[in-house]
């Protein structure tokens, strides 16, 4: 089966009925048998009561008491549904109630018992929507009357059957396998799976990048359907589509992005700068169009909405859309390519005086790494300011340059541009997070330092999804701060039409998660406040950045700010992205070819300059340009006629949540990898003793950040064997009740590396020196051991599974 029920479902909206023809068509069932198999599903789905058939049609039945949510299982086998709905409770799911649903799939559950003030709501599975694991990361075992693998996660409680397919599984016992699942657990039958590939005897021996493509089942090839349909797109353009674009390719052109990808560039964005006189400039900003080659629910872009994004795991790229795709539309030099572009004209104090949004075509004349364009930049500074730039990041001299000497100038301009942007951005009340870039030393490990190198894949926000982190190398601003405008003017635009549109939220921290940082922060000896007790503004954490900067513990004190922070989610609906300091719609529109809300956005705007009505009626004379910003507060009527609004709002309802999920599966693999990685690193250094900075303590240790490699370990309360250390949860600290030694959050340390846990990426530590002596008035808390740490992980007395 192609399509999940979970896709079914989500073209079900209120009490609309939809017809089975159109479901073929949203669902991609072309040939017979894939819908007779639709067919069958509607049939089972009638009979359990989640559709009733009307007239030949079907709608869904919604009931208050049934919910969808997400499977989140810990190792000790308690299980909830997470709901989509920010602020919904989690839902206890006891493990007879499960109904063979796993760790991760997406479930319909029916409450059973209403949740107390200390106690979940519970609930049980009633449908499985979808399944998360089509295949295990799995250890292959002997049993009595015949093979089983038993998967590496721990939250995946159960064994699977296997099946002879080719495999000598005698070979395969004690060996790490890939194993797809064939059947999932049925009545009394157990999973059914087939060892797709043996990875080696132990995790270690095994690529980092087979393990997480296997425990994360990203797809890593197209299948031959996609690349067929890819293989159909032109390369190079047809006067058919120059029609009704605007022609920018005279204008100096360039992209400014990461160093040259051996598996190939990427290239979403091109800048173009004119000085139009009177201290005003035209700024164009080129997003390549994508979406003029992806038709609606075609195979491309059925599978480019699975995926969601593309996924980077180091050097290996698991693409959203296929390279053909990318050699069409990628903004190479030298070619002519498609673009949406919005030129704005703005003065040189960054303010937005009008734009219009465009079908263009342009061609790249020049593209540029961040190094040149640093090294370009900065070309003027004295000897002493050239001294202050990190070793991390070798520029090309101005010999190696002279190819872009023709753009000098716009480069200057358009980092004093962009510069002025920002200024605007952190007037309104967003700020920057100085987090450590993740470079690591090149002498300590240069495979290890080329894979982190390759960490910004994205040019606006960035991976964190919800606010900008500061860079080392301030000719990154240039992009950063004009994609990040780019954004904002599309989702203004949008809603000034009031067309469908996906839009990216940041809601505003819990005000209680704050307060309780903010008395963290007193004990450490900082008086920092919120405006108001109740509200939490940008404006707070712009204040508290500059607070921590002055601090000696700066990183941690920035670390646990990061932990206050709600996740970023894609949203029909326009709403507050907190870590922009924007209350009025944001969105992504810069990176069509790796991410598919942007490639939505596209489409959208392709309806509105194909489709949308300039007018109020046929009858009226006044119009207005729906591609400029002077039809803001013009419009009294639907842009977009009724078909295709309604079938926009339907397709992004149904499809947003999956991108938000799709979103956090890249997040987690991309840093499964990298802990892989220093885990590995790490394993090459056990029992060396580095320098290291407490960034958390918990009642069972504290953890420790080595600096000089970005890499986190635990030193566990047990090895402390010179005293019984005691858990101060306000102050974040261990003391020990006779020798008066603590070990307090922001605290250096010297630690030992004990053992590595290649598979978890569990680094254990040895504290060897550091700590200090506890004051004399300190009043110790209540002890919290760990019998009474055990207990509170039962579910009566939890309300989430974290």
């Amino acid at each position: 089966m192609e399509f999940s029920i979970a896709e079914l479902l989500a073209n079900f909206t209120d009490d609309k009925l939809v017809a089975p023809k159109a479901l073929e068509k949203k669902l991609n069932c072309k040939d017979e048998t894939s819908q007779r198999l639709l067919q069958i599903v509607l049939d089972a789905l009638e009979k359990a009561n989640i559709l009733v058939r009307e007239r030949g049609k079907y709608r869904r039945i919604f009931e208050d008491d049934v919910v969808e949510g997400k499977l989140r299982c810990s190792s000790k086998g308690f299980c909830f549904a997470i709901q989509d709905v920010e602020g919904s409770e989690d839902i206890y799911i006891r493990e007879s109630h499960l109904n063979t649903a796993w760790n991760g799939d997406r479930v319909l559950v029916k409450v059973t018992k209403e949740g107390t003030r200390r106690r979940s709501p519970e609930g049980e599975v009633r449908l499985i929507l979808d399944r998360a694991n089509s295949s295990v990361l799995a250890r292959v075992k002997q049993a009595e009357n015949g093979y089983r693998a038993t998967p590496l996660d721990d939250r995946l409680l159960f064994e699977v059957e296997l099946k002879e397919n080719g495999v000598n599984l005698e070979e395969a016992v004690d060996q790490l396998a890939h194993v797809e699942i064939l059947r999932y657990p049925l009545g009394n039958h157990p999973p059914l799976g087939r060892v797709a590939q043996i990875l080696g005897s132990d995790a270690e021996a095994a690529s980092e990048y087979d393990i997480v493509c296997c425990k994360h089942d990203l797809p890593r090839q197209f299948s031959e359907a996609v690349l067929e349909e890819a293989k159909s797109l032109p390369t190079k353009l047809r006067k058919a589509d120059l029609k009704q674009r605007v022609d920018l390719r005279p204008l100096p052109t360039i992209t400014i992005d990461g160093p040259l990808n051996p598996t190939g560039p990427a290239i979403d964005d091109a800048l173009t700068l004119e000085e139009l006189g009177a201290d005003h400039w035209r700024l164009g900003i080129h997003i390549a169009d994508v979406s003029y080659y992806i038709e609606p629910d075609s195979r491309l872009d059925i599978e480019a909405r699975r995926r969601g994004t593309s996924i980077y795991l180091g050097e290996n790229v698991l693409r959203m859309l296929p390279e053909r795709v990318h050699q069409c539309c990628s903004l190479a030099a030298g070619q002519d390519r498609l673009a949406v572009s919005v030129l704005l004209t703005l003065t040189s104090d960054g303010q937005v005086v009008e734009f219009e949004i465009q079908p263009t075509v342009i061609q790249v004349d020049h593209r540029l790494d961040y190094q040149q364009a640093q090294a370009i930049v900065q070309r003027h500074d004295s000897p002493e300011d050239s001294a202050t730039r990190p070793a991390a990041y070798p520029l090309p001299t101005l010999d190696e340059l002279r190819e872009f000497e023709p753009v000098f100038e716009m480069l200057d301009q358009l980092f004093i541009l962009s510069q002025a942007i920002r200024a605007q951005r952190l007037q309104r009340g967003a700020f920057d997070l100085n987090l450590p870039e993740k470079i690591f030393p090149n002498e300590a490990n240069p495979e290890l330092s080329k894979f982190l190198s390759t960490k910004f894949q994205y040019d606006d926000e960035g991976a964190l999804g919800a606010m900008v982190v500061s860079s080392l190398l301030p000719a990154r601003s240039i992009v950063t701060e004009l994609m990040l405008l780019a954004n904002q003017i599309v989702a203004s635009h949008l809603l000034a039409l009031q067309v469908p549109a996906i839009y990216r939220v940041h809601r505003a921290p819990d005000p209680s998660d704050v307060q309780e940082l903010l008395k963290l922060v007193s004990n450490m000896g900082i008086d920092a406040h919120l405006e108001q007790e109740d509200v939490v503004h940008p404006r707070d954490y712009q204040r508290l950045v500059e607070q921590f900067a002055e601090s000696k513990t700066e990183k941690v004190l920035t670390y646990l700010l990061l932990s206050t922070f709600k996740p970023a989610v894609y949203s029909t609906t326009p709403g507050q992205h907190f870590g922009l300091a924007l209350d009025d719609g944001y969105t992504h529109f810069t990176s069509p070819l790796r991410r598919y809300p942007d490639l939505l956005v596209h489409r959208v705007l392709h309806a509105v300059f194909e489709h949308g009505r300039d007018r109020r009626s046929t009858r009226s004379k006044e119009k207005v340009d729906l591609r400029h910003s002077s039809c803001h507060g013009q419009i009294t009527w639907n842009v977009l006629p009724t078909d295709i609004q309604t079938e926009l709002e339907e397709a992004f309802a149904a499809v947003v949540v999956h991108l938000t999920e799709q979103e956090k599966l890249a997040q987690e693999a991309e840093a499964d990898l990298e802990g892989l990685k220093k885990a590995e690193f790490m394993q090459q250094h056990t029992g060396k003793i580095f320098h290291g900075l407490i960034t958390g303590v918990q009642s069972y240790g504290f953890f420790v950040e080595i600096e000089e490699l970005l890499v986190e370990g635990l030193v566990h309360v047990s090895s402390l064997k010179d005293d019984w250390y005691e858990y101060r949860s306000r102050q974040q600290k261990l003391v020990g009740r006779k020798n008066r030694k603590q070990y307090k959050l922001g605290d250096r340390v010297e630690v030992q590396v004990k053992s590595v846990d290649y598979y978890r990426q569990q680094i254990d530590l040895v504290a060897v020196g550091g700590g200090s002596e506890a004051p004399d008035e300190d009043e110790p808390e209540e002890v919290v051991l760990e019998d009474e740490l055990e207990d509170a992980n039962e579910p009566e007395e939890v309300e989430a599974y974290d």
